[in-house]
Order: C-alpha cells, then sequence, then structure tokens
C-alpha cells in the first residue's frame, strides 16, 4: 500500500456490499451446545445378575458361570463361624457330594461381590434387609468369608457385607462370621446342531 492509498478504502477485488449480504459462520452442532435436559440423558441401569433356581438347594448365576448353595453357613448351623471352619465347612459338603458336587469353596472378593445389587432385597438372620436376590434363602447370614488372604498379614482374611457392599479384613478368627460356598459351572463347547446330528451316523 503506497503513502497516497485510503486505508479505509476496500480493494477492488472486494465488493463491500456482497460482505454485508454474506450470511454469518454456522458452526455445527451449535444448537446443541448449552445445558442438557435432563429427561433427555439416558440413565444407566445397574446390571442384576441372572439367577436361576436349579430345584436342588443351588443357584445359578449364568452371567459369572458360578454356582452358589441357596443357604449359606449361618442358615445350616445357626452360629457364626471362623475363616478355618468356613473351609472346613466347604470340605464337609464336598465330602456329602451336596448336590451331586464335590468342589464346593469359597468365594474369590470379586465373586462374593458379584451377589451384591441394591436391586435386589432379602432379608437377614435379624430380619435386616440384605441386597442379594430373594431366590436365596432367607434368614441367613449378612456377611461371607472369602478364600483371599491379606498380604503380608496371612491371620486376615477378606470378608464381604451383604448389607453395605463393603469389603474388609477380618481376623480369621472371628467367630461372627458366615460364608456362602460357591462352585465354578463347566461350560461344554458349543458346536453347531448339526455337527451334534452328524455324530449319530455310524460309519
Amino acid at each position: 500500500m503506497s503513502e497516497n492509498d485510503d486505508p479505509t478504502e476496500f480493494d477492488d477485488a472486494v465488493d463491500p456490499e456482497a460482505l454485508e449480504g454474506e450470511p454469518e459462520t454456522e458452526w455445527v452442532g451449535e444448537n446443541e451446545w448449552g445445558d442438557e435436559d435432563e429427561e433427555d440423558v439416558a440413565v444407566v441401569e445397574e446390571e442384576v445378575p441372572n439367577f436361576i433356581d436349579n430345584g436342588d438347594g443351588t443357584i445359578s448365576d449364568t452371567i459369572s458361570s458360578l454356582m452358589w448353595k441357596k443357604d449359606d453357613s449361618y442358615k445350616e448351623h445357626s452360629y457364626g463361624i471362623t475363616w478355618f471352619e468356613a473351609h472346613d465347612y466347604c470340605e464337609m459338603l464336598n465330602d456329602k457330594k451336596f448336590a451331586g458336587y464335590d468342589d464346593w469353596r469359597l468365594p474369590s472378593g470379586e465373586e462374593a461381590k458379584s451377589l451384591f445389587s441394591f436391586t435386589q432385597s432379602n432379608l437377614d438372620k435379624d430380619e435386616a434387609e440384605i441386597h442379594i436376590s430373594d431366590l436365596f434363602e432367607p434368614s441367613g447370614g449378612h456377611n461371607t468369608w472369602t478364600y483371599e488372604e491379606k498380604p503380608d498379614y496371612q491371620q486376615y482374611a477378606q470378608k464381604f457385607s451383604y448389607v453395605t457392599g463393603n469389603d474388609m479384613w477380618e481376623h480369621k478368627d472371628n467367630e461372627y462370621s458366615h460364608c456362602r460356598v460357591t462352585r465354578d459351572v463347566v461350560q461344554e463347547e458349543w458346536e453347531p446342531e448339526w455337527r451334534k446330528d452328524s455324530k449319530t451316523f455310524e460309519r
């Protein structure tokens, strides 16, 4: 631009009137900006395990592929047990092959937690609410021992509460605890029906 040029004048290549009629820039999705209505927000529902009563004193969880005894140690004995007695309880069930199985055991912390859901309701021995499926027998204990031991402190084991949904480390000699026992359900390898039918042919 030279000294004699008026800086307020537009370049000859640009038509000022054309600029005035030019529409404003629209940003994609600008109408969606701002506060969202609460009713438009999807509510994520808590996943509830799919329990099945097998009719033989056991409950199957089809999501985690676990089978549980329908009642717990308190329901059967009417007193609390230590962590060591909980293992003895499992061995007793295995010796008599409860429901036809001899691989009953204490659950892990995560397995014990898989029974818990605030959408489920049952009653413990004191008629207090616990959050497990009502398919399980009522009037049992409100917690369960797990097989998990505290690292570097072997005198403690993990216990899970079905009242609060919390786990805790408890001394193994604590006599005010209970246990729910479980076992793994071995799934047969899936194969199509036509392959099963083909095996019936004699060669």
